[in-house]
């Protein structure tokens, strides 16, 4: 994980708890998002239609010439140092033509229908979705999610979907046990907002140096194509470095109650997204660390 290896069921890694068994206990299933800080929900959606999608995804990937062509398609083996595999994120609007098997996942009734449940009113999507599309020696720093997107509702949830059986060596998402309670770091680094600050979105690529600062142990686990991963803004995650040639395909979709204010950069027609951001390079983290001293 960066540049640290970490061993499970080490001090510092230990694997995801599963919430499948209080699936139907919407009351159980709050106080773990509480307690635990995600929830991790083995067959979420239909296993056959995230296949689709993530053939749809491969066939984009292989049409631009970034997959190896003598390994079929549905391997998503990545040319020798290809370190992205050409995903972004769009609107549906600008998604649908070629990825609507992807939406038909994120945005289909199931989900809604259950974030509905979950959030006890009707909920709402962020019009943005974000794909993610990693190759060899790419993986994701420490961060909260609240830096990016904070200027609406605190009450926003991410749901992590992989689009294929991902194994720990392609990267899979790693949670920070405990971190939603990182009070400093909340009323620091959590109160920055990426674009009006000028600030970096990751607090630490070091996983090893904040769970000896402030507690806690990673957690991660095996994906197999359906299930999902549920968190608040306030939990710290990243992922692992992926360490083969097979792309990992992932997507991060958000949602919260439809009655509270939404951040404008995400939703709406054409989103504002990070346009905002200001042309002069972002201040170094650790220099804003020493400054909020942690």
């Amino acid at each position: 994980m960066g540049k640290r290896e970490l061993e499970m069921g080490s001090m510092y890694l230990t694997e995801l708890r599963s919430s499948n068994d209080i699936w139907e206990d919407t009351a159980a299933l709050r106080e773990r998002l509480r307690e635990d800080g995600y929830l991790l929900i083995r067959g979420f959606h239909d296993r056959a239609k995230v296949q689709k999608a993530r053939m749809a995804f491969l066939r984009n990937m292989h049409e631009r010439g970034l997959l190896d062509d003598a390994a079929p398609v549905e391997e998503g083996l990545l040319k020798d140092g290809t370190k992205w595999g050409g995903l972004s994120g769009g609107t549906a609007e600008e998604l649908e033509n070629e990825f609507q098997p992807f939406l038909d996942v994120v945005n289909g009734p199931a989900v809604m229908g259950f974030f509905d449940r979950l959030l006890g009113e009707p909920s709402l999507t962020f019009d943005y979705k974000w794909l993610r599309s990693v190759g060899y020696g790419g993986n994701t720093g420490a961060h909260y999610d609240i830096v990016y997107m904070g200027r609406g509702s605190q009450n926003v949830y991410t749901m992590w979907t992989p689009f294929g059986d991902i194994p720990p060596d392609q990267g899979t998402l790693a949670m920070l046990l405990g971190s939603q309670h990182y009070e400093k770091i909340r009323k620091t680094y959590g109160k920055v907002d990426v674009d009006r600050d000028n600030a970096p979105g990751w607090f630490t690529e070091d996983p090893i140096e904040i769970v000896d600062k402030y507690g806690g142990q990673w957690a991660t686990t095996a994906f197999e194509a359906g299930d999902a991963i549920i968190f608040g803004m306030f939990m710290m995650h990243g992922s692992l470095n992926n360490t083969t040639n097979h792309v990992r395909i992932s997507s991060d979709t958000r949602y919260q109650p439809a009655s509270e204010p939404t951040d404008e950069r995400w939703v709406g027609r054409k989103p504002k997204k990070h346009l905002a951001q200001q042309s002069a390079p972002p201040k170094p983290i650790e220099q804003l660390r020493k400054e909020w001293g942690v």
